[in-house]
């Protein structure tokens, strides 16, 4: 069976969640280029759209329908050609009404597992929980019509337990895109022992027609995403309880969250990083890999307290930020969690204490959004860090401390045989998490 003709029956297992809905988009574009080639145009194509709300299924067909129209928008011309037999669409409306209809026609929205069972290809999107993925995997597997190919969202999940558990002789790979899955260039992929070669052939070649990166990642768990991640939060939350000591827990966070963001020159600073992803989640991946790593506790008691009052972050359906360790209006942070207090302070309240604490950042700084697109990148990052050594107060003190941490987690990674180079690792932090450089760099 070919590229082609694999993709004439495919499902996407928690279709109508936010990592779920992109990689359905995404397929469906891509299996309408399928259906377009002409050696195609008498074949039958379908998406199984599966979840288990029907109301959540009504609202991905929504979402689905809107962003096919902002697609077709920006390949007016490529579609042009696709119709251009096509006498009855003159205008570009009607070009972009006739592709989204001709795409939507092949998505199925459905509930029943049993719709999966003729699919060629499984997309598996579901929460991050292996009890759950096994189970339908297995499910899915010992009534399959054919031998699918299992394509996991995981993003910590060892493959080759997930390949045990459900009995899938390898017919499974990692396929972590990364959120948002429409937008982020990035996705991991993990082989476990028993993939054989030609799914990951496939798999390159589905990742390089959707235009975005592939990084190759060891089948261990955490991968080089969060195994960069969890341990970079570790380390901050580390160093926020060493702070705690000498001043309040909202002041610590403020301190650490600044540091990591403003010296470091990072999009996002670790705990508003934290709230983005949810602190449930990374409670979660931290249980998933914690028993697999033998030489380090990934286990943060202090996610722990956090869930235990309720307070988890992560997103609204609607995409907006839930409040977590920072309270947030419009997007922009106001308040700070006091795990004392049991209430958000606000951050004018804190702020000019704790700036004077910091220090000011050398004038060699540039912000990320600069960084991030100057020409001589590298040069800037070079004189900016060199000037930072230099500098005395806390802020940069920290801002060292947290970036050799993080250049050695990057190392780590690459010796341990999780990342198999260290371009790989930078390419991951660079990529899909948006930072301004590598960890593994000779900055400092």
């Amino acid at each position: 069976m070919n590229y082609n003709e694999r993709f004439e029956n495919v499902t996407v297992l928690g279709a109508a969640g936010k990592m779920g809905s992109g990689i359905l988009l995404l397929t469906a574009m891509e299996m309408y280029d399928i259906s377009m080639k002409p050696e195609n145009r008498d074949k039958h194509y379908i998406l199984y759209a599966l979840d288990i709300s029907q109301k959540a299924l009504s609202g991905l067909m929504t979402y689905i329908q809107d962003q096919l129209v902002k697609q077709a928008e920006r390949k007016i011309n490529a579609l042009r050609e696709n119709y251009k037999d096509r006498k009855d669409l003159a205008y570009n409306s009607e070009i972009i009404a006739q592709y989204v209809k001709d795409v939507m026609a092949m998505i199925r929205p459905v509930t029943t597992t049993e719709s999966a069972y003729e699919s060629h290809i499984i997309f598996e999107a579901a929460s991050e929980n292996p009890d759950l993925k096994t189970k339908i995997f297995a499910q899915i597997n010992a009534n399959s019509k054919c031998e699918p190919w299992f394509f996991t969202n995981t993003s910590s999940i060892p493959i080759s337990y997930l390949n045990e558990k459900a009995n899938l002789n390898g017919r499974i790979i990692g396929v972590h895109f990364y959120n948002p899955p429409a937008v982020q260039k990035l996705v991991e992929v993990i082989k476990c022992d028993q993939t054989p070669d030609i799914m990951g052939e496939f798999v390159s070649t589905y990742i390089k027609n959707l235009r975005k990166i592939e990084v190759p990642s060891y089948d261990k768990a955490g991968f080089i995403g969060n195994g960069h991640f969890m341990r970079d939060a570790l380390y901050g939350m580390m160093r926020m309880e060493k702070l705690r000591k000498d001043m309040s827990f909202a002041e610590a966070v403020y301190i650490v969250n600044k540091v990591s963001q403003d010296f470091l020159i990072r999009p996002m600073g670790i705990f508003q990083l934290i709230d983005y992803v949810g602190i449930d989640v990374c409670q979660f991946i931290m249980k998933v890999m914690k028993p697999y790593v033998t030489d380090e506790d990934i286990h943060s008691p202090l996610l722990d307290t956090m869930m235990e009052i309720g307070v988890k972050g992560g997103q609204n359906h609607d995409g907006s930020q839930k409040d977590g360790f920072l309270k947030y209006e419009k997007g922009r942070i106001v308040a700070i969690w006091d795990l004392d207090k049991k209430e958000y302070v606000k951050i004018e309240d804190i702020s000019e204490k704790c700036d004077k604490l910091i220090g000011a950042l050398p004038q060699e700084h540039q912000p990320w959004k600069v960084v991030v697109k100057h020409p001589d990148k590298n040069e800037v990052l070079t004189k900016y860090f060199s000037a930072l050594k230099r500098e005395s107060g806390m802020g940069a003190k920290l801002a060292v401390e947290y970036h050799t941490k993080s250049k050695q987690i990057g190392e780590k990674l690459v010796s341990d045989k999780v990342a198999f180079t260290a371009d790989d690792v930078n390419t991951v932090l660079m990529t899909g998490f948006f930072h301004a450089y590598g960890p593994i760099n000779d900055f400092i």
